[in-house]
């Protein structure tokens, strides 16, 4: 099913104005996530569909799909309905994958749970979005996710599996770990794979998926909060389909190429980027293990023969600096994205001579925009490619604003709002926060971005106070909030300064109070296993003040320019 938007006035400006339109010869799909897939699987039933390098698994079409509906009957019979909460909490594992279009199957509404989240992001977020139901990783790395939630649940200890009471998290009553070992109060997830049968009641399925609604809410992403904490940004299956869809139209995929997938699944680029993309064509999707190794996802793109490749800057800068480097046959590469963060003009140009990737776009967007509102061309110049974040996808609008909201003239920067399909349902159970982010149909995205005279955009800087560090947006002020619960500290401010790995790190200013004495590593230390790593200050100065303006107002800019002199911080140009 498809359905057809108005004509809009096309991807260049008119009248001198920074307002754009996409195309809209293609139609917008209506189908929901599930039939997306039915619809490739009828086609490339046998065709390879998903490969798990570090776990061994190779599956088809055909294949991939029993295994959706295997776990989609066994959350049926747990009882689990239309609307229900579930989060996925884990790395790059074929568990993700599966829940993804399992919990689709039957309405289910999928949370993302960052990797990286500790307890108290973690609690936030299932109370948040309201979670009857968890599927768990045991760990990754340090992070032990199934101690984490026995500590904010120690009711599992005496619980039967799948009637947990938590004071903490009373919404919370399924949690179901990967891996084969069993512990108190939880289901296996292969106990759950063999409540839904070898051979699941597909036609039982089926009827749930046809009640479904492509305008029904089907994942909730959180994204950090400038005010603390994250919000819930609501995401439909008409979001995220048509985004996989043109994402995928752009880069000109087909079911014979096979795109290297080393981003994570639990954010916009992973799950709707490349899962999506692919699923819309039927690619193949490779994905070269838990977390990103540069030695992995080479590796992956020489043994799999990979088309594509998928990165923020900081995956294709490590993986340019292999030391290995020269010994991985990457003639098969064509195309790919980078996105997520400002990407280098060098990086781009290294990638595009040394990776053989002479048809890699960029793409840009965020969690609100399901994600992609811009992406360069395969097609497009060279200098386009490695100097603007393209023009804007289809049946989407796009304008640069004043501060009161007035487009302004071709060239000149403004803050960057979007229109279309793509605009988040809102924040869950957010609706102040959500009025706030969207005015008339219009997502505020908060960047400072210019439109030339052909279309292309680029983004100059943010309005909001935020900041991105290899590719995970970091809002300071939840840092700073945190970091005001700490005993010794009196005020605080975030900011981020230039960084050549991560594009952006992390700077914390502390003024302590009277009498106090602390170290760096002593702020550090109490950061660590409270919030994510990637949110703890790399850079921690101990001030008697702040830079003010007259009336008043922390000058971070200024606190920047100190410590690009103080540790004479290169910055690089980028897209």
């Amino acid at each position: 099913m498809a359905e057809r938007t108005p004509r809009l006035s096309g991807i260049a400006p008119q009248d001198a104005t920074s307002q754009v339109s996409g195309e809209t010869d293609t139609l917008l799909s209506s189908a929901t996530i599930p039939a997306l897939l039915g619809e490739t699987v009828s086609r490339f039933p046998n065709r390879p569909a998903v490969v798990f390098r570090e776990q061994g698994v190779r599956w088809t079409w055909s294949e991939f799909a029993t295994e959706v509906d295997r776990l989609a009957a066994g959350l049926a019979a747990l009882g689990l309905q239309r609307g229900d909460r579930i989060g996925i909490w884990s790395p790059n594992r074929v568990e993700w994958l599966v829940t993804q279009f399992a919990s689709a199957r039957i309405g289910l509404i999928l949370v993302n749970i960052n990797p990286a989240y500790r307890l108290h992001e973690l609690e936030y977020a299932l109370n948040a979005a309201g979670c009857r139901a968890i599927i768990a990783a045991e760990r990754l790395r340090t992070s032990k996710y199934l101690e984490m939630l026995q500590s904010l649940a120690p009711e599992l200890a005496t619980s039967e599996p799948g009637a947990l009471k938590s004071a903490r998290l009373p919404m919370l009553q399924f949690v179901i770990r990967m891996g084969e070992e069993r512990t108190p109060g939880m289901l296996g997830y292969d106990e759950v794979l063999a409540r839904g049968g070898e051979r699941p009641d597909t036609q039982a399925l089926d009827a749930i998926t046809a009640a479904l609604d492509c305008h029904d809410a089907i994942n909730i992403q959180f994204t950090s909060g400038t005010t603390g904490n994250p919000k819930g940004a609501t995401l439909t299956h008409h979001n995220v389909v048509n985004n996989g869809r043109f994402v995928a139209q752009a880069m000109r995929f087909t079911e014979h190429d096979s795109l290297c997938i080393p981003v994570p699944l639990y954010h916009c680029f992973g799950m709707v980027l490349s899962v999506l993309a692919c699923v819309s064509t039927g690619a193949q999707m490779v994905f070269p293990g838990e977390i990103f190794d540069p030695g992995a996802a080479l590796g992956a793109v020489a043994a799999e023969r990979c088309t594509a490749l998928h990165g923020v800057p900081t995956m294709f800068i490590a993986e340019l600096d292999h030391p290995e480097f020269a010994g991985f046959d990457l003639s098969t590469l064509r195309t790919g994205i980078m996105a997520g963060a400002p990407c280098p003009i060098e990086t781009m140009k290294q990638v595009v001579e040394r990776m053989n990737m002479r048809e890699i776009t960029i793409a840009y967007g965020m969690t609100e925009t399901s994600p992609v509102s811009f992406q360069s061309s395969t097609s497009d110049p060279i200098e386009r490619r490695v100097s603007t974040v393209g023009r804007i996808q289809p049946h989407l609008e796009a304008k640069v604003v004043d501060a009161d909201g007035k487009v302004v003239p071709v060239g000149e920067a403004g803050e960057l709002w979007v229109r279309g399909y793509s605009v988040m349902k809102g924040y869950w159970g957010d609706d102040e926060r959500t009025r706030e982010a969207i005015v008339d149909g219009w997502m505020r995205t908060g960047d400072r971005a210019t439109i030339d005279a052909d279309g292309y955009c680029n983004i100059v800087g943010r309005v909001k106070d935020m900041l991105i560090r290899g590719g995970e947006n970091v809002y300071p002020r939840e840092i700073e909030e945190f970091l005001f619960t700490h005993p010794k500290v009196q005020s605080v401010q975030v900011f981020g300064v230039p960084d050549q790995k991560y594009g952006e790190e992390i700077c914390a200013w502390v003024v302590l109070k009277p009498g106090a004495q602390a170290t760096e590593d002593e702020i550090r230390d109490f950061c660590r296993d409270r919030i994510a790593h990637y949110k703890i200050p790399r850079y921690i100065r101990f001030v008697s003040d702040m830079p003010m303006t007259i009336t008043g107002k922390v000058q971070k800019f200024v606190m920047r320019e100190r410590m690009v002199e103080e540790l004479k911080l290169p910055e690089d140009r980028t897209a």
